[in-house]
């Protein structure tokens, strides 16, 4: 099973906004998040494209609820309507979903306990959300049949390869398993680097998941947060009709983990890293990228 290193520690500490301003701002997604009870009812009923619509302005409305500023680099939207894709990012937050699913709704690949997550869990089942049981490996032929059946129907997927949650300071390498749906479908993979900073520009781990930290206390910290920026990074398309999962995978690690080394200036020697694209390994990177494309 994937094992996040990342903890406590990763954490940094933030000057918290005024408790009426955090008040307003957690009452505001809640009232959102009691919207999308009724969306969970409507969307069913509506076409593709107000469904779509009517998905990424309330994604939008929940960022703009949180006070989070949404910065979408290499394009709007991760690939044209019914065009079978798998987006594939790193993954920091439960935030991440939001910021992918402001810039285009996905089906994502969750874990089975979502299921049973408040308002959360049933607007994931409506939207066809497709859910793994991550104790169980024999589960994984069954995801991985459920996304090829999605992609062939001309479904952007979303997919978390690194299995669980990193603090965006370090990252974890991305399993092959999900991939092998691309390569059964022939279907193009789209990268993704996500990054969390603030208005300033320096990168911070406030809405970093992990560790022991609940929903709640995330939400807290998220809300409390002054000028959070979520960097939605749209890399190029990774499509080999010769490439194997495990090729698909490595490349779009490159690809992510490239851009990630570029932006991030001011990585923590405090915070476990299971591989960094910094100085020491520029030179490995350039051969090895050289060697995949």
């Amino acid at each position: 099973m994937p094992v996040s290193p990342c903890g406590q520690r990763c954490l940094q500490p933030t000057d918290a906004v005024h408790p009426v301003a955090r008040t307003c701002r957690l009452l505001a997604t809640g009232a959102l998040l009691l919207v999308g009870t009724l969306l969970a009812a409507v969307l069913p009923v509506l076409g593709s494209g107000p469904q779509e619509r009517t998905l990424r302005a309330w994604y939008k409305a929940l960022l703009r609820a949180l006070r989070i500023r949404l910065e979408v680099i290499g394009g709007d939207r991760f690939a044209d309507s019914a065009v079978g894709i798998l987006v594939v990012s790193n993954h920091t937050s439960w935030l991440d979903v939001i910021a992918l699913g402001a810039v285009q709704p996905l089906r994502m690949v969750a874990k089975r306990e979502l299921r049973r997550w408040a308002v959360i869990g049933l607007l994931a089942r409506r939207l066809n959300t497709i859910f793994v049981d991550r104790e169980r490996l024999s589960a994984l032929p069954g995801m991985v049949a459920d996304v090829a059946g999605a992609l062939a129907d001309g479904a952007a997927v979303g997919a978390f390869p690194e299995g669980t949650t990193w603090c965006g300071r370090a990252s974890g390498r991305f399993r092959p398993a999900v991939f092998q749906a691309a390569v059964d479908t022939s279907a193009p993979v789209r990268p993704v680097a996500l990054r969390y900073r603030l208005a300033g520009g320096a990168p911070t781990t406030v809405a970093s998941f992990v560790g022991p930290i609940s929903l709640w206390q995330s939400l807290l910290r998220v809300t409390g947060a002054h000028d959070l920026v979520i960097e939605v990074h749209l890399l190029p398309f990774v499509q080999d009709a010769c490439a194997t999962r495990q090729m698909l995978a490595t490349r779009a690690e490159i690809a992510v983990g490239m851009l990630s080394s570029i932006l991030e200036t001011d990585r923590s020697s405090e915070c476990p890293m299971d591989h960094g694209f910094g100085s020491e390994s520029q030179v490995f990177v350039s051969a090895t990228t050289r060697a995949l494309w």
